[in-house]
């Protein structure tokens, strides 16, 4: 889990993709200036929807080099991490609210070798970012509530995200980038950079905009152009 750049990166949502043409689309993705590959794991009982599992995740490894980041939006994280990272995931993250043992949870991910991220609900108070902030080497701030692709980003998440990365600085833990996720595109990019985001997963706004290469870079541009924590 070497340490994360600390320009922005974008990391399209496969969620969003074309899954009938997925080695195609992930082949596209990375000659447009994807940064990593975002995998959405739903289950249907954290989170409404039912999506993929360590297969897929295989799948892709097959055809990048890129960095899988897979977020896990299901309960009982802990009984996949092993075959996530089997399958090549580079980062796991797991949800404050699925994980009554997070300590223990985070560590495990870093001992089978990923980047152990965690998760927060828009509702969910980022609190625990202080007592695990150690075993961190991401935080996932959901700017919508998670399950389905396409929603609408939910302003709050600025506040949150600034209030994240205070928790970790006020921790020592300067490097652990902010990551949202969720209606997240060249309209709040710059925004949110300013607030302390530095992984901007985009969906919508990547497979809803062709071509690839400019959607990726309009992400980029506007981040790059904020004015940086604050």
């Amino acid at each position: 889990y070497a340490q994360i750049a600390m320009q922005p990166l974008v990391a399209p949502s496969l969620l969003s993709a074309d899954f009938g043409r997925l080695a195609d689309e992930i082949r596209a993705l990375e000659s447009a200036g994807a940064d990593w590959l975002h995998f959405d794991v739903m289950d249907g009982r954290f989170v409404p929807n039912l999506t993929v599992g360590p297969l897929l995740v295989a799948a892709a490894r097959r055809v990048t080099e890129l960095p899988l980041d897979v977020h896990l939006m299901i309960v009982e994280p802990e009984r996949l991490l092993a075959d996530f990272v089997a399958a090549g995931a580079s980062s796991l993250t797991v949800h404050a609210e699925a994980c009554p043992h997070l300590q223990r949870t985070l560590a495990e991910i870093r001992r089978l070798g990923a980047r152990a991220g965690l998760a927060f609900n828009p509702a969910t108070p980022p609190l625990p970012v202080s007592y695990v902030a150690d075993d961190l080497d991401l935080v996932l701030c959901m700017s919508v509530n998670p399950g389905f692709g396409g929603q609408t980003f939910l302003p709050g998440a600025l506040a949150k995200v600034r209030q994240v990365r205070q928790l970790l600085d006020d921790a020592g833990r300067p490097q652990v980038p902010i990551e949202v996720d969720g209606g997240v595109g060249p309209a709040n990019a710059d925004a949110l950079a300013s607030a302390g985001c530095r992984v901007f997963v985009a969906g919508t706004a990547v497979f809803g905009s062709p071509p690839y290469a400019a959607a990726i870079a309009a992400i980029r541009r506007a981040a790059e152009g904020a004015s940086g924590p604050g």
